[in-house]
């Protein structure tokens, strides 16, 4: 008797374990433009005040049925600002897109790392790299003058490439304008750093396994602008 519970058990276990590595590495099945577009359709539900996913979230089925595994099809890197949580600005539900957030939405180890797995185990297709406006840490960036205290520091130093960058395009001394552009290249450097800086990435990308974009989210009409 206890041989044949044990049996079951076992069984039971490898069939959990294959579940759970089919949904893994089965992916999401859609292409990086079709879940870029997804995003942006969630965007414009949420424009609109006419979200509909995420207010499925709390069902008991929808929790049930990520409980074998998760097959995000978006990673989503930005900036932890309470003003732009993923979820809520594509309207999208539980185990739907695979979110990493730091301030100044910056590309650091344990970053890449996570972003690492996504890509490589859960199979999502498509990296966006989301900034916003009024970003504090790029504000804080440009405007930092001399040494941070804390490890607040370690972020400032990261987005500095950036604000030089904006001040070559913002000559003027407006400082709205260079914050505003040093937004948009950080963003741009940090889809440079994914490549450069994780040899995963950066071989999925050349094999079409992954597409890497930019956006920007815009706080006032809460569209989410795509770089072209």
């Amino acid at each position: 008797m206890k041989l044949q519970i044990l049996v079951l058990l076992l069984t039971a276990a490898f069939l959990m374990i294959s579940v759970t590595t089919f949904a893994s590495e089965a992916g999401p099945g859609i292409t990086a433009d079709e879940a870029l577009q997804k995003l942006m359709d969630g965007n414009e539900r949420f424009i609109k005040n006419q979200m509909n996913t995420i207010n499925k979230a709390g069902e008991p089925k929808v929790r049930q049925a990520l409980v074998a595994g998760q097959k995000p099809f978006a990673i989503i890197l930005c900036c932890s600002d309470s003003r732009v949580p993923p979820e809520i600005i594509f309207d999208r539900s539980l185990g739907e897109i695979f979110v990493v957030r730091v301030a100044g939405n910056i590309a650091d180890p344990v970053i890449l790392g996570s972003i690492e797995y996504a890509a490589e185990h859960l199979g999502s297709p498509l990296i966006m790299v989301l900034g916003h406006q009024k970003c504090g840490a790029v504000g804080a960036a440009a405007e930092a003058h001399g040494a941070t205290h804390g490890n607040i520091g370690a972020i400032l130093r990261t987005i500095e490439l950036a604000v030089k960058k904006a001040k070559l395009e913002v000559k003027d001394g407006n400082t709205a304008a260079l914050i505003d552009a040093a937004v948009d290249q950080n963003v741009k450097l940090t889809m440079k750093d994914l490549t450069t800086n994780s040899p995963i990435i950066k071989e999925f990308a050349s094999k079409n396994k992954v597409k890497i974009v930019g956006a920007k989210y815009e706080l006032e009409s809460g569209r989410v602008v795509v770089f072209k």
